[in-house]
């Protein structure tokens, strides 16, 4: 049974709060249009290596982090473009799954940082490690909409 997309975010610039958007425009190569890293203007956007194009959060996580760490942590806050529902995303690294028409590639893990701590947070940065979210490449151009499946595909 897929996942489902429960939110979607956009910052327009580096350190600037990501606002919910209904729905994004995923290109290969550059990111969710609007956002921080597609504009390369994110804080981590001359840093090389992949995964930089979009990256997702489960809320079952979040979840996680309130009921374990006692710290509440909204879905923009985490810094995230897409958070899930009902999928393990640490299971998607290495893989290819798509998110509504979008076919993305899992990269690595993204591991919170005193980045994202400074910004949110005392304690995120403990509380998020290991179930942070997942770094993806986006495979093929679509629009990701709100409410979209999240479904991994079988090795090929």
């Amino acid at each position: 049974m897929p996942g489902i997309v429960v939110g979607i975010y956009c910052a327009d610039g580096a350190g600037k709060p990501p606002e919910p958007v209904a729905e994004a425009r995923a290109l290969p190569g550059r990111g969710l249009e609007g956002d921080r890293y597609f504009r390369r203007q994110g804080t981590f956007s001359q840093t090389s290596g992949g995964g930089r194009e979009v990256t997702l959060i489960e809320i079952e996580a979040l979840d996680a982090l309130e009921r374990d760490y006692a710290i509440r942590l909204e879905p923009s806050t985490a810094r995230r473009n897409i958070v899930t529902r009902g999928v393990p995303l640490n299971h998607l690294v290495g893989r290819e799954f798509t998110v509504g028409p979008v076919r993305l590639r899992g990269v690595r893990l993204c591991e919170p940082c005193t980045h994202l701590e400074k910004l949110s947070v005392k304690g995120v940065l403990r509380g998020l490690v290991h179930r942070g979210g997942l770094r993806a490449d986006i495979v093929s151009e679509g629009t990701i909409r709100t409410g979209d499946p999240v479904t991994p595909l079988h090795a090929e």
